[in-house]
């Protein structure tokens, strides 16, 4: 299993840190910063899915004005991490 740090950028969330094992599949997601309770529920309803499929259902989603959302922070940080190998 591979460890990433991904910087968000608009967010309240400072910092996400997640793994991907060798199927592509997303584990042990932590936001630094945030709504804690919100991101609690976003980390635990992606555990053990294929990172893909959370890219696809949290892309683009935005929070209020913002143009992104910790979600969409965190699907932008698995399309990173999938590009890395």
């Amino acid at each position: 299993m591979k460890e990433y740090e991904y910087v968000t950028k608009g967010t309240c969330s400072r910092m996400i840190t997640f793994s991907l094992d060798e199927e592509g599949r997303v584990h042990g997601v932590r936001y630094q910063g945030g709504c804690n309770g919100n991101l609690q529920g976003i980390a635990r309803l992606v555990e053990g899915m294929k990172a893909d499929e959370a890219i696809e259902r949290l892309s683009g989603i935005r929070c209020g004005f913002k143009p992104t959302s910790c979600p969409d922070q965190l699907s932008r940080a698995l399309s990173e991490a999938l590009r890395e190998g």
